[in-house]
């Protein structure tokens, strides 16, 4: 072979080589730059009752109502983070040992690998110190809730808010209350909603109709909302001693949901629609957020398989 030809041999080959680096950096750069719409959904039958083992293929995925790819699904045990936030008003005086029972029952149904801090607010707001999974510690921080005047929810869940934020997993908010919001310094409505969107936290919301002091109280219908928005429940409850087992209901749902993952087609920055349906058979119903914000850094990194 002459010198020209083993030249050109060689810079042929070196351009080949340049060439397929660049690609693999290309996809490399494409793959750590790929973002994940994290959905956690529950499935439920006609009568109410969960429903586990699906599978991938028994659910389809709507972003603004298009049709997406499910290229993330598990349904296994996924353990969580959760603030307990309990309404501790003068209104609930005479309610209060079946609500500290009843949050008993959600604390000792927790997993080991599950996380909790207990919380409560009236005219103050009052949060444990750090998240643990000793049962025992949290059901003494149960114990040593205060009471107080006035309804601080808004406050209570931006207060809530703060403490998962940052925390890698599957974060929620379970919150009980019996009235609206009274008092509240900080936080509104529209704050609480958009930072639960946002920083994709899912809110339960348990409320109870309740009379004091010759006064019917109502919970705050908004919180129908929140819950409707970011995948979580509502449940509005007329007797105290349905408590324990709407608490209970909420452990298994927890325990019992879905995680799975679509690849958002277009980050702009812009609030998207998201709609999850069952395939399987009629009558069946999954329950996941409504909404995300499509841009980069409010959504999981993965990889497009």
């Amino acid at each position: 072979m002459g010198s020209f030809s083993r030249f050109s041999t060689a810079v042929t080959l070196a351009c080949f080589l340049s060439a397929a680096a660049a690609a693999a950096t290309q996809q490399a750069t494409f793959r750590s730059a790929t973002r994940i719409v994290s959905l956690f959904a529950t499935v439920a039958d006609a009568q109410g009752r969960l429903v586990p083992n699906l599978m991938q293929d028994d659910f389809e995925v709507f972003d603004n109502d298009k049709p997406q790819p499910i290229v993330t699904f598990d349904n296994s045990l996924q353990p969580i983070t959760v603030v307990v936030m309990l309404d501790t008003s003068g209104s609930m005086t005479g309610s209060i040992a079946l609500l500290k029972a009843a949050a008993e029952q959600f604390l000792i149904r927790l997993l080991p690998e599950d996380k909790a801090r207990i919380g409560a607010f009236n005219d103050k707001l009052q949060l444990s110190s750090t998240f643990t999974n000793n049962r025992d510690e949290l059901i003494g921080e149960i114990k040593n809730l205060d009471f107080g005047n006035g309804t601080r929810l808004w406050d209570a869940l931006d207060m809530s808010l703060d403490a998962v934020k940052g925390i890698e997993g599957r974060r929620v908010i379970l919150v009980f209350t019996d009235g609206d919001d009274m008092y509240s310094k900080t936080a509104n409505f529209g704050r609480v909603n958009d930072r639960a969107r946002a920083e994709e936290v899912m809110v339960y919301a348990i409320g109870l109709e309740s009379v004091f002091g010759g006064q019917r109280s109502r919970p705050d219908g908004r919180l129908r909302r929140i819950a409707d928005e970011t995948g979580g429940g509502y449940f509005e409850l007329t007797k105290a001693s349905e408590l324990a087992s709407t608490f209970t209901r909420v452990a298994q749902e927890l325990h019992s949901q879905y995680v799975m993952g679509f690849i958002p087609p277009l980050l702009d920055g812009k609030i998207h629609k998201v709609t999850l349906k069952v395939k399987k058979e009629a009558g069946m119903t999954a329950r996941t957020r409504r909404s995300y914000v499509a841009t980069a850094d409010r959504l999981s990194e993965g990889q497009k398989p």
